[in-house]
């Protein structure tokens, strides 16, 4: 790992499981760490309901995680192109985007030229995507089913 690069991973983190874990480990492999946890406010906004848990834990839970190096909330969503502002503040090295995160590559490509930030675009590849997936976990446990790694 480069010390002197600055890698940027954005997430709701709702639920910590292994598939997160796999995504922000490979993340840390590109710079030091910023993880950048998405509001309560946003994920409503995205998704269309809320987290299982409150933006400040989920927020404690990223931030103890060894290699994370900071973790920080993000902006407040007044549209849906706002998460991007914090990148200003960060002037990120590379951005690390997860397998099945929906994002507007021409924007977000605008958005760094535009701001003059030169950062590299990497996507992780997932981690038994049909196991470990939140809205899967969150299934289980709404059905009583037990989640296992296999």
């Amino acid at each position: 790992m480069d010390k002197n690069r600055i890698a940027v991973a954005f997430g709701s983190f709702d639920i910590i499981h292994p598939g997160h874990l796999h995504y922000l480990k490979k993340a840390s492999r590109y710079g030091r760490l910023v993880v950048v946890v998405s509001r309560d406010s946003s994920i409503r906004k995205i998704k269309g309901f809320g987290p299982a848990m409150d933006e400040r834990a989920r927020l404690e839970i990223v931030g103890s995680l060894k290699f994370v190096d900071r973790a920080l909330l993000g902006n407040r969503m007044g549209k849906w192109n706002d998460i991007y502002e914090i990148l200003k503040g960060i002037k990120p090295s590379v951005i690390v985007l997860g397998y099945d995160q929906k994002v507007d590559m021409a924007y977000l490509n605008e958005f760094l030229s535009k701001n003059g930030i030169r950062a590299r675009i990497v996507r992780i590849g997932p981690y038994k995507p049909g196991v470990f997936k939140s809205s899967k976990i969150k299934e289980g446990l709404l059905s009583g089913e037990s989640h296992s790694s296999s």
